[in-house]
């Protein structure tokens, strides 16, 4: 099965999810790798109900190092013989006001096998919360986000995939019944030319249908411009914060991802991509 590579476990601040719990879970699935990517959101603000995204980024690395030696180990897969690969991953919060403190983030924490950029925080608010959008046009507070987003990715090099690129999507008023990807057409043209050019990617993240949404993240018409692009750095993700949602429909997103004229999806190692074939 193809390696979820969005999973958030009792390190991110919003999840309770034990670590090994998850692998054991991921491997009945028949993932025979995966990348945890728990969230560091640098400077994110005061949330209504006090969570707090600061990553104790040594002590998980340590941490997740140790266990990369335990899933080797026959006890631990449980006398299973085929070999188990754990990748570590960060979820990297990102916004214009920290792209110069975070970068460099992954040499002074060598160890990380991959990094996910995602903007999570407009105007010092998380979307998630509805009193972002209070006051606000619907579509301008869409096009701030994408603004962001090119900010962050022109400014912002230390990543490999930038997640979820429409995560505002999941909050907005009306969710994505007003949504028109050309509105922001030349925001997505001018990101995806700067990614493509610094050989960044994208990832296709499920967490969206169990939020309730019709697509995956992104947006069929974002995706194909990617594609159209020359954009081919994609990884698979489920944005899993309990167990039952690991590698969520990730058979369909393969399906989609073949649809829209992608051969390949990427694992990551020490922040280098591999191309995989996707088979459906």
């Amino acid at each position: 099965m193809i390696p979820d590579y969005h999973l958030h476990t009792r390190f991110s601040g919003d999840c309770e999810t034990d670590v090994e719990e998850l692998i054991m879970a991921a491997r009945r699935l028949g993932m025979e790798s995966i990348c945890i990517t728990d969230h560091n959101d640098m400077d994110f603000p005061e949330t209504p109900d006090g969570v707090t995204f600061d990553l104790d980024t040594d002590n998980y690395i340590a941490y997740l190092k140790e266990l990369k030696l335990k899933c080797q180990s026959p006890d631990f897969l449980q006398n299973d013989i085929v070999p188990f690969s754990l990748r570590i991953g960060v979820e990297q919060g990102v916004m214009p006001s920290t792209c110069e403190k975070l970068e460099g983030f992954s040499s002074r924490h060598p160890g990380l096998d991959f990094i996910i950029c995602s903007t999570h925080v407009v105007d010092n608010m998380d979307p998630y919360y509805p009193e972002y959008f209070e006051g606000k046009d619907e579509k301008a507070a869409y096009r701030k986000y994408f603004e962001d987003i090119l900010y962050n990715v022109t400014h912002f090099s230390d990543y490999n995939v930038y997640g979820h690129l429409d995560y505002i999507l999941r909050y907005g008023p009306t969710k994505a019944d007003n949504f028109r990807s050309k509105d922001y057409l030349e925001i997505f043209e001018a990101a995806f030319k700067k990614m493509i050019y610094d050989s960044k990617g994208i990832e296709i993240n499920t967490g969206s249908l169990y939020r309730g949404l019709s697509f995956m993240h992104p947006h069929d018409d974002i995706l194909k411009l990617y594609r159209e692009m020359g954009g081919e750095i994609i990884t698979i993700g489920s944005d899993a914060h309990h167990l039952e949602h690991i590698g969520y429909a990730f058979n369909d997103a393969a399906k989609r991802l073949r649809s829209f004229g992608f051969r390949f999806y990427c694992t990551f190692r020490d922040m280098k991509p591999t191309f995989v074939p996707i088979e459906i």
